[in-house]
Parts: C-alpha cells; structure tokens; sequence
C-alpha cells in the first residue's frame, strides 16, 4: 500500500479495552470489525485515547497485530509510538513495524520541556525518520505536552522523505492554516479535534484523526465527504450536531466518558485502566442524554 496516498479522511484514535484492568483483545477486535464498515481511512493505535502510557510493550504490540489482523486491507494501521527519548522511539517504533503498523504516530517529547526547543526536536525527529523503516507523522498535542510544534518547525521536518504529515490536537485552526502554508504540498495535515473539522477540511486539511470517529463514524466521514463535494450547508449542519457530542466525550470527560459513549453506541467501551477511574452514574447518564439529543442513540 502506498500510505502517501491514503493518508487522507477519517482516523479514530482507538480506545484500548479493558476487562478487570486486563486488555481485552477479542473486544477490540469485534469493535474494529464493526468500524470497517464506516468509511473510515484506517486506525491509529495508542493515541491518547488509547491509554498508551499504561501499557507494556508486549501488549502494545498484541493490540496492533489484533488491529491489524481484523482491519480491511486497504487501511493502514498507526501506532502511536513517541517516546521520552529519541533512541526509544527509534526501538519502539521498528517493533510496531514488525507487528503490523505501516506508519508511526510521534508525540513530542515534553518531560524536560524547557529544553525543548526547536533545534531539540528538529534533531530528534530528523534521527526518528532516519532511523525507522515506517513514515512518521508528526504529533501536536499541547494539551497534554505543554509543549508546541511550531509552523515554521512543521514546514522544516516535512522536507524529510521519510516525514510524511502531522496531527495537530489544539484546535487552532489559525496554526493549522500556518502548517499548511509552510509544509510541502506532499505533506499531510490532518485535524485532532472533531469540533473544528469543518474549519480545518475547509482551510486544506486532508482530514482528521478524531476521538469522535469511534463513536460517529459515519458522520465524521459525511462531513469528509460534504465538504469535498461542496455541500457546505450538510457539512455545517452535521458538524453543529457534532460539536456538543465532542465537548461532552472527548474534552470534558476524557477516556472514560469516550468509553461510556462506545458502550451505549453498541461497542466494546469498558473502563479505563487504573489509576484512570470509570465514570459516576451520573456522568453516564449525561453523556446517554448528549448522545440522544445528537439523534445518535
């Protein structure tokens, strides 16, 4: 497969599974049979959805051959594979490789953050690329880094054959427009968050990596669409139904709220692994509540 090309649509971040704190992997592998049938672009494995920083490295790379075993053919797997260290990443990534991932997810490293400076991770990248058999896809995600992958940087690192896009999670659609000016025209850019979709497909984006695909994927692929045929008014309409459904799952109750949202959209949700605590009876009911007043139960 030539992921080049492919790297375009619709992504979900996936939730990893777990039953009594033990991965479940024939839930995940029933939950990515169901997605195949959306019109999503492929998958991408230890986001920050998927509880990466909790997981071994044997059970990282079980799930991505359980994720790539049941994928359709045509959809290539992403493995979130960033770590603190350049040569880790460098490890980290090669195994995922092996196991069946045919592009890597890199976060910025962030614990000594002020040291981060461009130069840092223009080096450290530029070796992760060098030394890898897999593309990489750059990671943004301020949120949970405190650090930021600056435009100016984004556009340096996609001169790298081996760089192939990057996912920004701010939601600043402004940078995003900044990614896209300064980037290569091969360089994919893609959204992290479903609430400004819509902006970022309108801007140039080539599409999304979005919690909210995993439990609206056919509308998140309908906004792809709409938006590529010029039917703005279908795409604004959708992405209004959308954004109180994303605000609820993914920025204010987190994983657990995401997982609640899989379990009452007929997936395999469950409850996220500790120290993460599963959701009270009551944020359960609100987020039932959100999803009805979405028209998606």
């Amino acid at each position: 497969m030539d992921l080049l090309k492919s790297l375009n649509g619709i992504f979900p971040p996936i939730p990893t599974p777990f039953e009594n704190d033990v991965v479940a992997y024939h839930h995940l592998a029933a939950n990515v049979q169901k997605w195949n049938t959306t019109g999503l672009s492929g998958y991408v494995v230890f986001g920050s959805n998927g509880e990466y920083p909790y997981l071994s490295l044997e059970e990282k790379l079980k799930v991505i051959e359980t994720v790539r075993k049941e994928a359709k053919s045509d959809m290539p797997v992403i493995a979130g594979s960033g770590c603190e260290s350049t040569w880790e990443t460098i490890q980290l990534t090669n195994q995922c490789a092996k196991a069946g991932a045919q592009a890597a997810l890199v976060v910025t490293p962030h614990y000594y953050g002020g040291k981060m400076t461009d130069e840092a991770l223009f080096h450290h990248y530029n070796r992760v690329a060098d030394e890898t058999t897999i593309p990489i896809i750059l990671y943004n995600v301020t949120k949970f880094t405190h650090i930021n992958l600056s435009p100016k940087l984004a556009g340096e690192l996609s001169e790298h054959e081996n760089i192939i896009g990057i996912k920004g999670s701010s939601g600043n659609i402004s940078q995003l427009g900044q990614y896209l000016n300064l980037a290569l025209p091969s360089f994919s850019v893609l959204v992290g968050t479903a609430g400004a979709l819509k902006g970022a497909l309108d801007l140039g984006c080539d599409g999304g990596i979005l919690a909210l695909a995993n439990i609206a994927p056919k509308i998140c692929v309908d906004i792809y669409k709409f938006v590529l045929n010029g039917d703005h008014k279908a795409a604004v309409n959708l992405q209004m139904r959308m954004i109180p459904v994303n605000d609820a799952v993914t920025n204010y109750y987190g994983v657990a709220g995401l997982k609640k949202a899989l379990d009452l959209m007929g997936y395999f949700g469950g409850s996220p692994r500790s120290p993460l605590l599963p959701l009270a009876s009551s944020a359960s009911e609100k987020i039932k509540t959100v999803l009805q007043q979405a028209h998606l139960l």
